[in-house]
């Protein structure tokens, strides 16, 4: 989930109330703040803290929610983890620190500790584009057998990847396995996945959950025109800004012409030009998006 700004410190709070309600009436089973698409490592502790307690406070309890918790400093991971808990999330996700580089032995003893210390669930994060550092599946197997870690966020896009650790968490069966790119949703899930954390179901959640749906049922030709429209969705969100943060960027955009929330990133980040802004308002009228978001 985004998290919806009007300046560097301040929440845009009624329109982060609507698009909490809005991912939720588009039947989401969970909700995942402060992950890359929430630019959680651009935001202040305080600030961070924030949207997980008034987040927590308005699902009260309709889904999961999981938040964030990655961090350089391992004391910060923990502090938000324990603010988390008691906001009433369900687990954290973490990916490694970035910055070091970590050998597999400093990464599994980072994992350890913060594993013996946090009040709640971890499902790992694997975000090597932006950590630099890979959860290799030498280390996804070690991880195996620490009970405090019962999943993965798998964003690398190497579908090999996938597979392997597909594989691998066989040997525990309360362990989850989820997928980032929105593109490998349906095969991920076809192939054994538990389901995916798309971006684009800011914008359109119920079209992502009918595709995760049809894939688990295994309609092979639903999910295939699902899957053609979550392509046709991102290639007209994603690609009007010019920046390795195209998505996040995209995603407020869209936000902001349905009328949902501000479409202010955090910091350095800039948002679209009014021209920019125009044109994802038309892509989104010509798929078609605002006539089948949920009321709110």
């Amino acid at each position: 989930m985004v998290t919806p700004l009007v300046d560097r410190e301040t929440l845009d709070v009624p329109g982060l109330e609507r698009l909490v309600e809005h991912v939720l009436g588009g039947g989401v089973h969970g909700l995942f703040l402060l992950g890359t698409t929430g630019e959680g490592p651009s935001l202040s502790f305080r600030l961070r803290c924030e949207l997980v307690e008034r987040v927590c406070e308005q699902v009260a309890g309709r889904v999961p929610v999981l938040v964030g918790a990655t961090d350089t400093s391992l004391g910060e991971s923990l502090s938000l983890a324990g603010r988390a808990a008691d906001a009433g999330a369900a687990a954290i996700v973490l990916a490694p620190p970035p910055y070091y580089p970590l050998n597999e032995a400093e990464l599994m003893n980072y994992l350890r500790r913060i594993a013996a210390e946090t009040p709640l669930p971890i499902f790992l994060y694997n975000m090597p584009s932006h950590t630099k550092v890979f959860l290799t599946p030498a280390v996804i197997r070690r991880a195996l057998d620490i009970p405090a870690i019962v999943g993965l966020k798998d964003s690398s896009g190497q579908m090999v990847y996938f597979h392997a650790i597909h594989r691998l968490r066989l040997q525990r069966a309360d362990w989850t396995l989820l997928v980032g790119p929105e593109e490998l949703l349906a095969e991920a899930v076809l192939l054994g996945g538990d389901g995916g954390v798309s971006g684009g179901a800011n914008v359109c959640p119920r079209f992502y959950v009918e595709l995760f749906e049809a894939a688990r049922r295994r309609d092979l030709e639903r999910a295939a025109a699902l899957h053609d429209r979550v392509l046709r969705i991102s290639q007209s969100i994603y690609s009007l800004a010019k920046s390795p943060n195209a998505v996040t960027v995209g995603i407020k955009a869209a936000l902001a012409c349905l009328g949902i929330c501000n479409d202010w990133p955090a910091e350095p980040l800039r948002p679209l030009q009014p021209s920019q802004l125009k044109r994802i308002g038309e892509h989104l009228q010509r798929l078609d998006i605002a006539a089948h978001r949920p009321t709110v």
